[in-house]
């Protein structure tokens, strides 16, 4: 490691809260807090600014750190939204144990020095609230599952307390899904995708919308970094004379979710994959494992399908 190199870089660290965003810049041991609104934001990047820094690293908390990285990307400043397993895995490398606001800071800001992660760019307006509406839909299906389980244990005098709550989920529900095909509509390149995606028997407007938010590469990468990117590619497990069963791990576990249930579909009603999963299982393999199989196998044939810019034909699967 080049620790000339890393001196003169410039890494902020911010340890996101509700209510505060604490901000260490590494290595010059500066370390401040800010309130996480609109004037908080504004006083951290007038001070970061003066730092030019080489990155801003920012954990991916799923709503609290959209202000910041917006406002970073207005400003022009590279910022990075890092996976917090990964800086908790960090933690473990380098032995940290102790656990503070300022402490967390410290170990992000370091952990953008010592790991160097790519820059993270922020999504079109039109995929990021397609992005979030998925995650409203994910939410109300959640309550909705909830309540029907309530439903089958409450007594029948309380059931008339639970069907106008199902009620209610469902119409906003179904509030989402117009919500959704309406942005769908309104913008030609994603119309065309879709099609493209919905095509494929077995696939529905909620896997392909997914796909859309959350996985805007397909079409512009490999199929094995396809497969990768959602977690379905099996990695090795190898160590001397040791050979492990070979595992996948990571991954976009929402998009994984989502194809999970068109390939339960698809087994159904799309031929190629019914034969390919009855294939799996006749030479032996765990329905889990040909299910995987399955998947991955889905989407290596949409990528090449984006990719193309063709519909579905039977002998994508070939």
């Amino acid at each position: 490691m080049n620790t000339r190199n890393n001196q003169s870089e410039i890494n902020v660290g911010i340890d996101t809260g509700k209510y505060q965003l604490d901000i260490y810049i590494r290595p010059l041991d500066i370390f401040f807090s800010v309130s996480n609104d609109e004037k908080g934001i504004n006083e951290a990047l007038c001070e970061i600014k003066k730092h030019s820094p080489q990155r801003i690293i920012i954990e991916a908390t799923g709503r609290l750190e959209h202000a910041f990285i917006m406002a970073c990307a207005k400003a022009n400043l590279p910022f990075v939204v890092a996976n917090p397993l990964h800086i908790k895995r960090f933690a473990g490398a380098i032995g940290r144990l102790a656990k503070t606001d300022p402490l967390d800071a410290q170990l992000i800001a370091h952990y953008g020095e010592a790991i160097k992660p790519e820059m993270s760019q922020i999504k079109p307006e039109t995929i990021r609230l397609m992005s979030d509406l998925l995650s409203r839909r994910r939410q109300l299906t959640t309550m909705q599952t909830m309540e029907k389980n309530r439903l089958k244990i409450m007594p029948k005098e309380v059931s008339s307390i639970i069907k106008p709550i199902l009620t209610a989920i469902k119409n906003q529900i179904e509030k989402v899904d117009n919500k959704l095909l309406k942005l769908i509509e309104e913008h030609p390149e994603y119309q065309t995708k879709n099609k493209i995606i919905q095509s494929m028997p077995g696939i529905g407007n909620i896997v392909a919308f997914s796909l859309l938010s959350d996985m805007p590469e397909l079409g512009t990468i490999s199929n094995k970094q396809a497969a990768a990117l959602i977690g379905v590619a099996p990695f090795n497990r190898e160590s001397g004379s040791y050979k492990g069963q070979r595992r996948i791990r990571g991954g976009r576990y929402k998009i994984r979710t989502a194809m999970f249930m068109a390939i339960m579909s698809a087994i159904q009603c799309n031929p190629v994959f019914k034969a390919k999963y009855e294939q799996l299982l006749a030479t032996g393999k765990p329905k889990k494992l040909a299910l995987i199989a399955c998947v991955r196998k889905m989407i290596v044939i949409l990528n090449s399908m984006v990719r193309d810019g063709a519909q579905w034909e039977a002998n994508y699967a070939k």
